[in-house]
């Protein structure tokens, strides 16, 4: 009698393992394929074909290194510049306050990485911001390795904040596709007017990497800031 109760025990826990086991799996890959599913009607005309889907996802690359999100730009040693400056953005939709970005370095989960060379805020030109994602269900805001991982959520007419050096910079999203890493045209400059390029790779917590989100907006105001930036950092 006693080994038929372990018996019925171990196989009782066999069953609760497995489904605990395929549930977890769910929860992981649910939020991947719903983006993709979601992104293939949001981004017909803008996705561009990847060129290469047998990407090594275990080839050692860190994405936590602004320096590896895109093929053919600046190396490593690029990114970290003389004098690293600071300023502050806000995107209250996903609850971002007050995030430090970094013009120089390029470790993103210490703060967001402006890409070297692109336009300082409210400046002709596209001041193109790195940051990191992770599965949307661990989203925080305030832990820089999941900041843009609701990026996706974003859409035209969504307000973006930026204060640098005692202005605060008012930007609204015109825009938002997908391209590979190898499509570095995202980063050149357009000076018709003072742009904001936010970069995430997609979809949020993919492992494989395979394609990054840009998010456009186009400056509406500046005003003095009311808020302490941290650009005299």
């Amino acid at each position: 009698m006693a080994r038929n109760k372990k018996k019925v025990l171990a196989k009782f826990l066999g069953v609760f393992m497995g489904i605990l086991g395929l549930l977890i799996l769910v929860l992981t890959f649910y939020p991947i394929v719903k983006y993709e599913i979601l992104s293939r009607q949001e981004f017909p005309s803008f996705l561009v074909p990847l060129a290469d889907r047998d990407i090594d996802i275990f080839s050692g690359k860190d994405y936590t290194k602004a320096s590896n999100w895109f093929e053919g730009g600046l190396k490593g040693k690029d990114f970290v510049l003389p004098k690293v400056t600071f300023y502050n953005i806000s995107i209250p939709k996903l609850r971002i306050d007050n995030a430090v970005v970094a013009i120089g370095g390029e470790d993103l989960n210490e703060h967001l990485i402006q890409y070297p060379g692109t336009a300082l805020p409210g400046r002709r030109g596209n001041a193109v911001i790195f940051g990191h994602s992770i599965l949307p269900r661990f989203y925080d805001p305030k832990r820089y390795i999941s900041i843009f991982s609701l990026l996706p959520t974003l859409e035209k007419g969504d307000s973006i904040y930026v204060y640098y050096d005692g202005v605060e910079y008012t930007y609204k999203v015109e825009d938002k596709f997908e391209v590979t890493p190898s499509d570095i045209q995202v980063l050149e400059q357009n000076t018709s007017d003072s742009y904001l390029t936010l970069v995430t790779c997609a979809p949020p917590g993919d492992p494989r990497k395979l394609k990054r989100l840009i998010v456009r907006a186009r400056i509406v105001s500046q005003e003095s800031a009311s808020v302490n930036d941290s650009s005299s950092l």
